[in-house]
């Protein structure tokens, strides 16, 4: 698959970074030395890192080599390095673990979570958002576009590599045996959008790529035309001619006793 574009990413950065800086305000922790942004993309959640904890060593790591030279250019005082969530350990236990949109594209949450949560430190934290929109029409729309001809046979199990998140109750029962305290919430923003286009501009960046990556131009054009016209049904203007784009997302902080 090409790699991730971190100038389209960019163009949604402040609904993107706002979550992750909820999710960095519910962090407990005052003074932690060591920092890890799994999936850090452009350095948007690193950046809020970096400035909260100042004095901590704050690292990054991200599958994509633009992201990270994005990233290194952003903030060359932190350490950036290409690795895979699903595999990755650290030299020493972390303070703190975050993980800002991007557990969702990493499969076997029922051995990743525990596993990550591992790797803190005593007193040390897991702190992690994740997109709960995989039922919203922004993403049903695209999973039964796929299913449909031409672009089935192209497509084909592409439509399942993202990761269904698990319940609330399931992420609990997978670290409060091992935890001092879980805190977990739901948040749906509704995004403000001048059209239903500006999502597909959206989701372009993220979820839409595993669908339209595998599809040569013509068909990709097609694709993108058919997913257009489904949204515009879905998401109809509001007053003003604005739309609203509805985005659950899943906030996790799991605290490990000093």
């Amino acid at each position: 698959m090409p790699d991730w574009n971190p100038e389209l990413y960019r163009q949604f950065e402040a609904e993107r970074t706002r979550p992750a800086l909820e999710l960095l305000s519910r962090i407990p922790l005052t003074s932690p030395a060591r920092i890890t942004d799994l999936g850090c993309g452009p350095g948007n959640s690193t950046q809020g890192l970096q400035e909260r904890f100042a004095q901590a060593v704050v690292a990054g790591i991200d599958s994509s080599a633009a992201m990270l030279d994005s990233a290194r250019q952003r903030l060359p005082q932190c350490r950036f390095s290409r690795d895979d969530i699903a595999t990755w350990r650290p030299a020493a236990a972390q303070d703190i673990i975050y993980a800002n949109a991007s557990l969702q594209w990493v499969p076997d949450h029922q051995t990743l979570f525990p596993r990550l949560f591992s790797l803190t430190a005593p007193g040390g934290c897991l702190a992690v958002q994740m997109p709960d929109n995989r039922e919203e029409p922004s993403h049903r729309e695209m999973r039964r576009i796929a299913g449909e001809a031409p672009w089935r046979q192209h497509i084909g199990d592409t439509a399942a590599v993202r990761v269904k998140v698990l319940s609330a109750e399931q992420y609990y029962d997978l670290l409060a045996p091992d935890a001092e305290s879980v805190d977990i919430w739901r948040t749906t923003y509704f995004h403000v959008m001048p059209s239903a286009d500006a999502i597909v501009e959206w989701v372009r960046a993220t979820g839409l790529r595993p669908f339209v990556e595998r599809l040569d131009e013509d068909l990709r054009s097609t694709f993108i035309t058919r997913y257009r016209q489904a949204l515009q049904d879905a998401y109809p203007a509001r007053a003003g001619g604005t739309v609203l784009l509805a985005f659950p997302r899943l906030f996790i902080v799991a605290g490990k006793a000093v």
